[in-house]
């Protein structure tokens, strides 16, 4: 064989090899960075009732395509996606209907949970039906129930997902201000029953993430998003009382895309 032919070949054989390793190279680094199994566990509020697009198969549930969970999916392309969140779900639906995609592998979850369990859609009611005095003292309870017994409950399920998901980046998702305080609002609800109101989604939110840090989980706090954007703005991202009634104080579709979802990606 000559020379030249030998050179020619040996370059062939190298850039080949080179080739074939980069290839390979590539490919594990694809594998390596791929975005992780993810799970959305939770409430209304990250099934996105509210946003409408509902999923007919999701039932009661109203699963919706533009909630903050599966607008993340679709821009992230997770190994897989586990939309497990529920409309009406407290702490104990979690657990007994949520956690069965969890394994070893989910890399990402997602929750928000703890207001159906604080009786949020009872206060609400009491709120709009009965006037400040009743409002007043059933957002008292409501603080009460979050105080004394939430913590436990959020402790319970907390721990639940560890157990099934031990290598899981876990993000707990907190809750809006219902309320722009001296806004447009002309009619409804008093200025003290919205400040109350306002001051249990402060409260929850606190209890939420110092039990989120005590399990080692990130939080997700919606709050500044959405400031400029609550009921009685001039812009807001959440529902008043609507038709059908399950949708009032649950963000619009702007308040899962432009509230929720940079929250959510920030701390993911």
């Amino acid at each position: 064989m000559k020379l030249s032919r030998i050179a020619s070949f040996v370059s062939a054989t190298t850039l080949t090899t080179a080739l074939a390793l980069t290839g390979a190279g590539a490919a594990h680094a694809g594998e390596k960075n791929a975005t992780p199994a993810y799970t959305a566990l939770g409430d209304s509020y990250s099934a996105g009732v509210g946003a409408g697009g509902y999923d007919g198969a999701s039932g009661a549930c109203k699963r919706s395509t533009k909630a903050y969970p599966a607008l993340w999916a679709a821009a992230h392309a997770p190994a897989s996606f586990t939309f497990a969140a529920c409309s009406g779900a407290r702490t104990g639906d979690v657990l007994s209907g949520q956690l069965g995609s969890l394994k070893s592998s989910t890399g990402l979850v997602s929750i928000s949970v703890g207001g159906n369990d604080a009786g949020f859609a009872d206060t609400m009611s009491t709120c709009v039906l009965k006037g400040e005095a009743a409002c007043l003292s059933g957002v008292a309870k409501a603080r009460s129930y979050i105080d004394k017994t939430l913590p436990a409950q959020l402790d319970k399920v907390y721990n639940a997902i560890t157990s099934k998901a031990p290598s899981a980046h876990v993000v707990v998702v907190g809750y809006p201000r219902f309320y722009k305080l001296g806004g447009s609002c002309s009619v409804g609800l008093s200025e003290k029953s919205r400040t109350a109101i306002n001051g249990a989604a402060d409260e929850i939110n606190t209890v939420t993430a110092k039990r989120a840090a005590d399990h080692g989980f990130a939080f997700s706090d919606v709050g500044a998003p959405f400031t400029g954007h609550e009921i009685c703005s001039d812009d807001a991202w959440l529902h008043s009382v609507t038709l059908p009634v399950d949708e009032s104080y649950h963000p619009t579709a702007d308040g899962q895309a432009k509230g929720y979802l940079p929250a959510f990606s920030s701390a993911a």
